[in-house]
C-alpha cells in the first residue's frame, strides 16, 4: 500500500516555502507564487450556475506576499495567512505538490 503524501517539515524560508515531503522529495514555492495561485472563492473565484468559474479582481498590495504563519487542517492541507490578513485559502498537500510543477 503505498503511503499518504504528506509533508515531513514545512518552513518559511527567505521568499519561499520549503517542503520536505514522507517520500523524499523536496519543493520549494516562492510566496508570491504561492499567493497568486490561492485556490480560495475570493482569489479564484467560483462556478456559476452553468458551471463557468466566475474570477473576481483581486488586488495585492506589500504584504500580501507576507507569509505570516499557517496552520494544518486535517491532515489534508494547510491554509496560510498573509501579512494583509488574508486566510481563508486551504492548499492541500496535493494541490502544493502539483503547484511545483509550475514554478517558473
Amino acid at each position: 500500500m503505498t503511503p499518504v503524501l504528506q509533508p515531513s517539515t514545512i518552513q518559511k524560508i527567505g521568499p519561499e516555502l520549503a517542503i520536505a515531503w514522507n517520500d523524499g522529495i523536496e519543493t520549494y514555492l516562492p510566496l508570491e507564487f504561492l499567493r497568486r495561485h490561492c485556490p480560495c472563492a475570493a482569489c479564484g473565484g467560483e462556478p456559476d450556475v452553468m458551471g463557468h468559474v466566475v474570477r473576481p479582481p483581486v488586488s495585492y498590495n506589500e504584504k500580501s506576499f507576507d507569509l505570516a504563519g499557517w496552520q494544518a487542517v486535517g491532515g489534508y492541507a494547510i491554509q496560510p495567512k498573509w501579512g494583509d490578513g488574508h486566510s481563508t485559502g486551504i492548499f492541500s498537500y496535493k494541490y502544493l505538490r502539483r503547484l511545483t510543477e509550475f514554478v517558473p
